[in-house]
């Protein structure tokens, strides 16, 4: 089984999740890209849902096959939502932000219910941090920014390589306007201190680290779909 049929295991099995008339957050990135795929096919066959896309990528391949859509503010609270990770740890927290989405996939994720985790095995880890995790931040004061969140990663023991992120020419732009600094810091020995640090620093938009958010993870591998649940 290759990678992307992991991927289609896992979506088909966070299918199964998914009721008649809920309403859906709907991931970003590869694996919440099968998990649309699939669920196209149910809506062509009558199955009712509204969905709130994490992202402008993913809203347009819900448009070009056909998945019904909201915005937050139309649905302000959500039933569940279902999304990628670039990482995994036992306690089912996350990092997040590979492909760019993190700040609207956390805000998503927040106003529903539940959130469930899809991925291949290997994107599980023991320990976050191989993984480089994305800081989203304002572009304004952007070195003084960079000079805190080292500040913080000093205290913490952590250290490594901040890269503002490129796309072609120029520096990577999110949906809402922002720059993305990918911090290579290896070993996060305590994920909900650094969050706590990161949400500090107010150049910092948002970033990576999701604790506490997921209550399922449907990981996929060569023998199939198995279900974690946080080991909290």
């Amino acid at each position: 089984m290759d990678a992307r049929e992991m991927k289609i295991k896992a979506a088909a099995a966070a299918l199964a999740h998914v009721e008649d008339g809920m309403r859906l957050g709907i991931g970003t990135g590869s694996t919440a890209e099968e998990f649309v795929r699939l669920l196209a096919e149910k809506v062509a066959s009558g199955f009712k849902v509204e969905g709130v896309p994490t992202s402008e990528r993913t809203a347009r391949l819900c448009v070009e096959l056909g998945v019904p859509l909201k915005s937050l503010d139309e649905l302000p609270a959500l039933d569940l939502t279902i999304d990628g990770a670039d990482e995994v740890d036992p306690s089912l927290r996350l990092i997040k932000g590979g492909g760019g989405a993190l700040l609207r996939e956390k805000i998503v994720a927040a106003a529903s219910e539940r959130m469930i985790v899809i991925a291949d095995e290997s994107k599980l880890v023991e320990t976050l941090g191989a993984y480089a995790l994305p800081i989203e931040v304002n572009p304004f004061g952007l070195v003084s920014t960079r000079i805190a969140i080292e500040k913080v990663a000093a205290r913490l023991g952590l250290s490594g390589d901040l890269s503002l992120r490129q796309s072609g020419d120029g520096e990577f732009t999110t949906d809402g306007g922002h720059h993305i600094i990918d911090a290579s810091f290896g070993r996060i020995p305590d994920a909900e201190a650094l969050s706590s640090e990161l949400n500090s620093i107010p150049g910092v938009v948002e970033h990576g680290l999701f604790i506490n958010m997921a209550a399922l993870a449907i990981i996929a591998g060569p023998a199939g779909a198995r279900t974690l649940q946080a080991n909290r």
